[in-house]
């Protein structure tokens, strides 16, 4: 990797970096959280612009876009850190960002970073052919997968081999898009290691196997009847197709390269689970915001393991596998615009009934003031489809009870609502959970004509939410 490289994808980091650095010589009374209740609103005004931006302006301006997504992404973020400032001081405001920043931004970031470039190291060789049953069950694989080394991770290893094997394919933009679904999402769901809402759930106190064993029926069926659609559509237009152009990718033997890189994956799911196991209070205070030695630790051993992979793996095989350093870029970026936009729409939902969304956060409690777990499911994962789910997942936790002991026992219901909705429902945009923008950011780097914004939403709506229908009738309804 270049120095200019490591410089592009640094840029977001190193800005929060330095945000860093300023608390340092912060005093720690300033470090008072910015109060939602005094937020109206219209400051989610820039983070509806940022959405607005990622939808409409590779549709409308995509050239524009393509050169200078990262300077729209920092416009909309001035839009919140200059009022912000005026408003509450340059103090209060920093001790926000930094928060945002340490908590949030780059374990996000290093995670995805060193799932990324791992996953990226392992080249299946060969080709397959996409039938309808080999698609399936590559959907499958990659779905078990994604529980167990993440959805970054299962989608970064997965989604090259699918896409070659279905590059004669007329008609392609289906099984990428049911890949999100599945593997991007829905598949991260039965433990604390597939989706970042359930670690915090994890580092919260819930129990690691509760996850499997409370999520395990409503993921089972919404898998099921998500491979049974896609089979079906898979099917028609195969056969539709009849005779496909000629496979650009030669016949060759199925193997593996980059081998050393499933070690690497497994050594970068064992630095996340240490970090929610290893508990040996010892913590920094930095402007208030406390940083706890097995976090920072995690995201160090993350960083050797990335630039390891780096190192150990040919760069033939990341050549081979088309693997380049556009897509993290990308999500790097817009995500760092993302976080800083979303943080008066996270203190708006924390105030609670109280805030500017009060009428919203109200419907999630029956007249008797019992949780109503239909609406935690819809409210969770209904945010959960724009805002980042991770934090809209610690909004609703701490709203039910904020105790992880309470919520596994008389409120487990509520707890696997807010579970469900939030991995989910992620899946409804490409926004709502991180692989899905890297997902298809890829996927168009290898000329699969992925659908805009809104297009990608008509597929998310015609078929997740009659899947998540029936998610309510059967697990929160009676």
């Amino acid at each position: 990797m270049t120095c200019s490289r490591v410089l592009r994808l640094a840029a977001p980091s190193i800005l929060f970096g330095l945000l860093f650095s300023l608390g340092l010589s912060m005093p720690a009374q300033a470090a008072a959280a910015i109060d939602g209740k005094a937020l109206n609103i219209l400051w989610v005004l820039p983070f509806a612009g940022i959405l607005l931006s990622i939808a409409l302006m590779p549709l409308f301006t995509p050239s524009f876009w393509h050169h200078h997504y990262g300077k729209v992404a920092a416009f909309w973020s001035l839009c919140v850190i200059v009022p912000f400032a005026l408003q509450f001081g340059s103090l209060p405001t920093g001790h926000a960002l930094l928060e945002v920043a340490l908590h949030e931004y780059i374990p996000f970031i290093i995670l995805l970073f060193a799932l990324f470039t791992v996953a990226g190291g392992v080249r299946l060789t060969g080709n397959l052919h996409g039938s309808p049953s080999l698609n399936t069950a590559m959907l499958f694989i990659g779905t078990v997968l994604a529980s167990w080394m993440g959805t970054t991770g299962a989608s970064m290893l997965m989604i090259r081999p699918l896409i070659r094997a279905n590059d004669n394919r007329q008609h392609n933009v289906h099984v990428v898009i049911f890949f999100i679904f599945l593997v991007s999402n829905i598949g991260g769901a039965l433990t604390p290691l597939g989706d970042p809402p359930l670690f915090l759930g994890f580092l919260k106190g819930v129990h690691f196997f509760w996850t499997t064993q409370a999520l395990f029926m409503p993921t089972l069926v919404v898998v099921v009847v998500l491979l049974g659609v896609f089979y079906a559509i898979d099917s028609y237009l195969y056969r539709k197709e009849g005779i496909v152009k000629a496979d650009p990718t030669p016949d060759s033997p199925i193997s593996i390269e980059g081998g050393v890189n499933l070690i690497l994956l497994g050594a970068v799911i064992l630095a996340v689970l240490m970090s929610g196991t290893w508990k040996p209070g010892i913590e920094f205070s930095i402007f208030g915001v406390n940083v706890e030695l097995q976090n920072l630790a995690r995201d160090l051993l993350l960083l050797a393991i990335a630039f390891a992979s780096l190192k150990l793996t040919e760069a033939q095989t990341r050549a081979d596998n088309g693997f380049t350093w556009g897509p993290i870029v990308e999500v790097a970026k817009l995500f760092a615009g993302i976080f800083v936009t979303i943080i008066p729409a996270i203190a708006i939902l924390r105030a609670g009934t109280d805030g500017a969304l009060g009428g919203l956060v109200s419907l999630a409690s029956n007249p008797d003031g019992s949780p109503n777990n239909a609406m935690y499911f819809w409210l969770a994962g209904g945010l959960s489809s724009f805002l980042d789910n991770a934090p809209t997942y610690l909004v609703f936790f701490n709203m039910a009870s904020g105790d992880a002991a309470t919520l596994m026992g008389p409120l487990a219901t509520t707890l696997l609502a807010i579970s469900a909705g939030a991995v989910f429902m992620g899946a409804n945009s490409y926004i709502g959970n991180a692989p899905n923008f890297m997902v298809k950011a890829i996927a168009e780097e290898m000329s699969v004509k992925m659908p805009s914004f809104f297009g990608y939403m008509v597929w998310s709506c015609g078929i997740l939410l009659p899947c998540f229908v029936l998610v309510t009738l059967l697990f929160f309804m009676f």
